[in-house]
């Protein structure tokens, strides 16, 4: 999983530094064959778009760096935590929900794909098959209990066995 994560963060860098290196001095170098800078539109918002790739291609390089650190072995392997893959049922709602915590980049709230820093993901993070919490969401307060949950750990143990 954060293998993959990687991948699309090294791949939007790459893509980002492409620009950077190669398309946005041609644009502004035309943008600038163009006459008067002070009133120049296209410069102006090829400069912008300069500055922002930048601050995107730091941004990225740190997030990048920060999963570097991720350590597998600090993931618990009894209780939800990032990759795990969790059956609630939400007795506000009376129905069982399905979410697979991920990181913020990975996030798809329609796939079921849940952040661990999201209300949900927050309230989810370390509970035990049985437990209950409760999580207040900005749609109001929701009663969760874990009904299933397979971790990190267990995923990767999957896997290897089906190898």
């Amino acid at each position: 999983m954060t293998d993959q994560l990687r991948r699309k963060l090294q791949e939007e860098i790459d893509a980002l530094e492409r620009e950077l290196v190669y398309d946005l001095p041609k644009e502004i170098k035309r943008a600038a064959a163009l006459g008067d800078l002070s009133e120049n539109a296209e410069y102006h918002m090829a400069k912008q778009r300069q500055e922002f790739v930048k601050a995107r291609v730091r941004q990225l390089g740190r997030r990048l760096a920060d999963l570097s650190l991720t350590n597998m072995n600090n993931i618990p392997k009894d209780k939800i935590g990032l990759g795990s893959t969790v059956k609630v049922y939400d007795s506000t709602k009376d129905e069982e929900v399905e979410y697979k915590l991920v990181t913020s980049e990975e996030s798809d709230v329609a796939a079921g794909k849940i952040s661990t820093t999201s209300p949900i993901g927050r309230a989810l993070l370390n509970k035990k098959v049985g437990d209950e919490t409760t999580v207040i969401t900005p749609n109001g307060k929701r009663e969760l209990e874990i009904l299933a949950l397979t971790t990190i750990h267990d995923e990767a143990e999957q896997e290897k066995a089906g190898d």
